[in-house]
């Protein structure tokens, strides 16, 4: 990181190309183009999983709306 920041100081196009090569990703193109959307689907299958079992097998109270659920009590006069 100091090699960076002493590079980012420094501004000579020479420097900003080193710093460049060496912040370079090794994902290439082809890596997203073969396995992107696979890996899409895999994720939002994992996530939908998840959430169908977290709403439903394990008991939390979710605090839905009581509206037209909840009746009064009858008045009673004592």
């Amino acid at each position: 990181m100091y090699r960076f920041a002493k590079a980012a100081l420094n501004l000579s196009g020479q420097s900003a190309r080193q710093v460049a090569l060496r912040q370079k990703s090794d994902l290439s193109p082809e890596f997203h183009a073969k396995y992107g959307l696979p890996l899409l689907i895999a994720g939002v299958t994992f996530c939908t999983a998840v959430w169908a079992y977290v709403s439903t097998s394990t008991g939390i109270t979710w605090n839905l709306s009581p509206v037209g659920k909840v009746q009064p009590k009858p008045w009673q006069e004592e």
